[in-house]
Parts: C-alpha cells; structure tokens; sequence
C-alpha cells in the first residue's frame, strides 16, 4: 500500500535520533488509497468528503469507503478535463456556493448556535472545509455544462420514447394543484422609512470622514447574511445578476473611496462602495437595512384582504377582477394571480406545482383546501425575506396519473433530457476511464462501483 508520511513539529526531534524511513513506517498519518493518472487521492479525503457529506445531511446508499473514492475519481477526471478546456471558478464564485451551503446548513440544525455546536467548530472553520469542496463542485458543473451543450431533444423524439415505453413504465405523475393569489404588502410609516436613511447616511458619513471602515460597519449592521460576514463583498457580478436599481448604481461607481446614495429595491435600503472592476463585470460592497413592518400594518393588511376575500365568495368580484384591481405581486398580476414554477431559471415555467415545491406558507393553507375554494389572509415571506399578505385561490387539482402527451409534455420533455445527459456523462466518463491510468490499492477494490472498469485499462 502507497504511504504518505506527514512530519509533524513535535516530531521534528525524533528524526534526529532515528531513521527516517522507520519513523514514517510506524507513524503513517495518511495513506494513498487510489491513483488516477497523475492525481492520488488520500484517505483523509475520504474521510473528509465523508465528513462533509454528513454535514450536508448526505445519505448513502451503499458503502461510503466504495461510493466516496470512485465519486472522488469520476471528479479527478472532470477536473483534468477543466485543465484542458481551460475552465475555472474565482473565489468570489466559490464564496457565494459557500454561504448559499453553509445558510443551507445553519437552517438544517435550527440555528447557528446549534450547528457550531454540533460540528464543534467556527463558522471560519466550516467555511474553510466547504471552500475548496465547493471550488472543486462548480469546476466540474462548468465542465458537465460544456460537455452537454450539444444534448437536444424534440417534440418528435418524447413521442418516440412513449410510444416505445410499454403501459408498466410509463411515468407516475405526482399530484399537482395550480394557485392563484393576490397579495397586498403591508404599509411601512414613513417615520420608518426615515429612520433607515437616516442610519444609512450616517454609515456614510462615518466611512467617508475615515472614521470606520465601511466593511466593518457591514460587519456590524447588514441585514444581509450572504454578505455581511464578508464585510458586504457582493464578490463580481454581471450587470443580469443583481436587480436593476442595484447594478445601475453599482455600474456607474469607480471611486473606492466614495459611498454611493440610498439605493431601494425590493430587499430594502442599500449603501454601496465600489471595490474593482475586471472586463464587464465590477465587485462592490454593500449594506442592506430592512424597514420594520408594525404588526399594525399587518393587521390592516390581512383585514382587508378578509373583505376582499368575502366579496369573491360572495360573488360580487370575480378572484381575476380582484387580482387586477388590488394584487401587488408583479410576478402573477399580469396572468389572473397563476403562480408559476420555475425548477430552472432559464427554462419556461409551469402552472402546475407538487406540493413541496410551493412556498411553504402557500403550501400549509392550500393543503387544507378544495378546488375553488378561497382562503382566508395570512401573511407569506417572500424569497427576498419580506413580508406580505394573501389570499389564495385553489385553481385546480390534477390527482397523480400516468402521464400523457397532451397534459405532460413538459415533463416527459425533462425525463428524456436526463436521460440522454445522463448517457451522455456516462459514455464521457468510459473513454476517460480507458485512456487514464488508475490503481486502486489493496483492501479498497472489494466493491460493486458504477462504473466497473476502473484499473483495467
């Protein structure tokens, strides 16, 4: 078996009294467990992508010691393909993947608290284990991306693929529902509004008279956790990225040493401060304060929706007329209040939603519904963190059902992609698997791996 030894400082002495090699022999820290082309990896790597796994809440189906070391050689050969097609990932890239998981991580265990608490570790700490995982993860998504650039499908060919599937494999479509909604934000006082602006400028003031700087007041006072530990570092971004109001002003800034006016958008007040520029793409800093909403503005909310509520079941309005007249939600105000589902962003949406993909709060109170009914108000966080008020309106209910082409397309439509992209990876990573040279030491090939024919080439 391949051995690394690993010299630690409190064994620097001991070399001196004996040999190198029987030192490294009896005191093996690490040991290489497979070798693909020039590239070994470790056991510590198993050991810590396991770690990591279980910290992601990753479960296993098989032997880890089997599916982690061929998943770490199938990434090997992603990653020497990135160094050929010269494809990489910059660390503000690799920071945002980081805080996306780790705010993924905090809401898993409940709180930060509990979670630093449970992996008796910093918050550094575990950002620093993500770092170079996540580095390595959207590498090899950037690859998977180039590879299957070609990968179509037609109209033509999900007709092919349900006429030859037999009755048995049809896919089982799950329940969906298709919700209609109308929302109504709650009132800020202005009083409020000035508050913010007032903090904001004088955040301003204070990093502008050399006072503070102004990563250490986003530090203290963001109210963006993706950033704020950052000190407010958005990382580059291009001008599609960020909301309009916020890449406007971010895009007309180049003094690093000025702080930009009150931006608003949607998440709330901004102050900004230009960082650099490369190409087309520019990196600021920002801090984010939110407006309190008094529960006395939620309550007039949610007490007007209940009368416009009672007028749609009373038949006086129809849901759509209401939708028109009242509705603030921009996404569904220009379709009757249908809200949309959208698994890719850059995919057209769907009416149709399972269950779990409705936003949580919808999702309770239409879980108790009939199609038809409208419901009461209630209040519904909406993805930039703000709060509003709605009624909904259960549109329809399709029960679970084998597919069809007329009411499924989109979905057969999604099955065949995969599966062509997943033939298409699969037959990638077999020639690799024939031209790369690969040994697998002794007591880690006593496994069923997927992809068999590692080490015989």
């Amino acid at each position: 078996m391949m051995r690394r030894c690993i010299l630690l400082p409190a064994a620097i002495a001991a070399l001196m009294l004996h040999d190198v090699k029987a030192f490294c022999q009896n005191n093996v820290i690490d040991e290489i467990v497979w070798v693909v082309g020039d590239e070994a990896i470790y056991k510590s790597e198993v050991e810590e992508a396991r770690h990591d796994a279980q910290m992601r809440g990753t479960r296993f189906d098989g032997d880890p010691y089997c599916i982690i070391p061929e998943q770490l050689a199938v990434n090997k050969l992603f990653l020497n393909q990135a160094e050929l097609d010269s494809i990489f990932a910059t660390d503000d890239d690799v920071r945002q993947q980081v805080e996306y998981y780790y705010n993924e991580m905090v809401a898993q265990a409940g709180s930060e608290e509990k979670l630093l608490k449970d992996q008796s570790m910093t918050s550094d700490q575990i950002r620093n284990r993500l770092f170079e995982t996540n580095r390595q993860e959207l590498i090899i998504s950037r690859v998977r991306q180039k590879l299957l650039e070609k990968v179509k499908v037609t109209p033509a060919d999900v007709r092919r693929y349900m006429r030859d599937m037999s009755a048995d494999d049809i896919p089982y479509v799950p329940t969906q529902v298709e919700v209609q909604i109308i929302t109504l934000d709650p009132t800020i006082p202005q009083e409020e509004i000035d508050a913010v602006k007032a903090e904001l400028r004088d955040y301003t003031e204070r990093v502008q008279s050399g006072e503070v700087s102004f990563s250490t007041l986003a530090i203290l006072y963001s109210e963006d956790p993706g950033t704020a530990r950052n000190g407010g570092d958005c990382g580059f971004f291009g001008r599609g990225e960020m909301v309009p109001e916020f890449s406007t002003v971010a895009f007309n800034m180049n003094d690093p040493d000025r702080v930009s006016k009150i931006v608003e958008t949607e998440y709330g007040f901004h102050i900004l401060q230009f960082v650099e520029r490369l190409g087309d793409r520019v990196r600021v800093r920002h801090i984010l304060k939110k407006p309190v909403v008094p529960d006395e503005s939620i309550d007039n909310c949610l007490a007007r929706l209940d009368t416009i509520a009672r007028d749609i079941r009373d038949g006086n309005h129809s849901f759509e007329f209401c939708v028109t007249a009242y509705s603030q939600d921009k996404e569904t105000f220009k379709n009757n209040g249908l809200m949309t589902f959208r698994a890719d962003p850059s995919m057209p949406g769907t009416s149709k939603f399972e269950m779990q993909q409705l936003p949580q709060d919808v999702a309770k109170v239409i879980d108790r519904m009939q199609v038809g009914d409208i419901s009461a108000p209630f209040t519904y966080r909406l993805q930039n963190g703000k709060i509003t008020c709605a009624v909904v309106k259960l549109k329809n209910k399709i029960y679970g059902h084998k597919a069809t082409m007329a009411d499924d397309f989109q979905i057969l439509h999604d099955i065949v992609y995969n599966s062509r992209c997943q033939e298409t990876l699969e037959k990638w990573i077999r020639e690799k698997q024939r031209t790369t040279y690969v040994k697998i030491s002794q007591g880690w090939n006593d496994c069923e791996f997927i992809y068999p024919g590692w080490g015989k080439n």
